[in-house]
């Protein structure tokens, strides 16, 4: 505390302790957004606790009582599923441009691939997607939770196929669409549970953590009915070591309302019956150095963006990248890419990397 090294937290307020002691990590955030500490380096400071399992020290009666809702209701349900959209992806085209790069991919950059910058980790992680659906010219992609467009663009460029992406964020949708303009593309303002047509592959990038454990076996169902009998569907997500029912409390509230992380078991189940699973791949380390990377792009953005979003917003989402930073260089996140047949693949997958 108050220490030389980078990840020493340096506290301004000394009723620090006792709010954290009380709240937790919502208490540990929040109090960060309200300049009670700062700290050199953040993104280290989490990994190292998470490392300690500190995280696991402090239990709340809040907490607590966000488990027993999440257990009861279904907090992902229909009637909530456009509120993700406005309360984290609507909040402003300019921030998520700034951030994320040229291809506008809001998920882990694949650095594994010899990239050396985010836009070509990004474009690997894009192209490394299409080789492991197999996708040819004249095939017809679905995208659920197409965000702005970057993959079903990509696809349509790089592989002459054409593409629905659906999105809950009406922002997204309107940038997709401009993204997309000259392309066989459609961008859809609609919840999945919707859908019910036929496409030759089905991907998914970073909108399971969206869907709530009570609605993957739904989730699994809608894909299998639109997904052809020779084709495949890819989801992409982070993914978390244990079954869990809700997100971190401070995640939950400030980022990504009504979220939470699968484990392995969890998708297992919603798959099983349902689909063969061809492959599974891990490259979560590739999320800390991308989420660095969208750190770094934020705080060369900021003097232009502070006026609109102001000094509370700024310390919020730093805490937001750099904490999500730690929380993979501790391990306790990983991302997951998992291939999945309707029927299994004659003569077997050739895993893709």
């Amino acid at each position: 505390m108050n220490g030389s090294r980078p990840w020493d937290i340096h506290v301004h307020d000394p009723r620090f302790f006792r709010r954290v002691l009380a709240g937790g990590s919502l208490a540990f955030g929040e109090s960060y957004m309200d300049g009670w500490w700062d700290c050199g380096a953040l993104d280290e400071l989490v990994a190292r606790l998470l490392a300690a399992r500190l995280d696991r020290a402090i239990r709340t009666w809040r907490a607590a009582l966000g488990v027993a809702a999440a257990t009861v209701l279904n907090q992902q349900s229909r009637r909530r599923a456009f509120r993700i959209g406005e309360h984290h992806y609507d909040i402003g085209n300019d921030l998520y441009t700034a951030m994320l790069g040229r291809t506008m991919a809001y998920s882990c950059g694949y650095w594994s691939s010899g990239a050396a910058t985010l836009d070509a980790a990004q474009e690997a992680k894009l192209d490394l997607i299409c080789r492991k659906i197999g996708l040819q010219r004249g095939q017809r992609v679905l995208d659920i939770g197409c965000g702005w467009g970057g993959l079903v663009k990509f696809a349509a460029e790089r592989y002459g196929a054409s593409a629905v992406g659906i999105t809950v964020s009406k922002e997204q949708a309107a940038l997709a669409r401009e993204r997309c303009v000259g392309f066989p593309i459609e961008i859809r303002l609609q919840d999945y549970r919707e859908l019910d047509e036929r496409f030759d592959h089905v991907i998914s990038i970073g909108m399971f953590e969206h869907v709530g454990c009570k609605n993957y076996r739904t989730f699994m169902d809608v894909v299998a009915r639109c997904l052809k009998d020779d084709g495949l569907f890819l989801l992409h997500t982070i993914g978390g070591n244990q079954s869990v029912r809700r997100t971190d409390p401070w995640i939950g509230t400030y980022i990504f309302p009504n979220s939470m992380l699968p484990s392995i078991a969890q998708i297992g189940h919603a798959i099983e019956g349902r689909f063969v699973m061809e492959d599974w791949h891990n490259f979560s380390a590739d999320y800390d150095r991308t989420l660095m990377a969208w750190h770094a792009n934020f705080t060369a953005a900021w003097p232009q963006l502070r006026a609109k979003y102001g000094e509370r917003f700024g310390r919020m989402w730093t805490f937001y990248l750099l904490a999500c930073a730690g929380t993979f260089r501790a391990r306790q996140n990983q991302l997951w890419q998992v291939v999945l047949s309707p029927r299994g693949v004659r003569g077997g997958y050739r895993s893709i990397r």
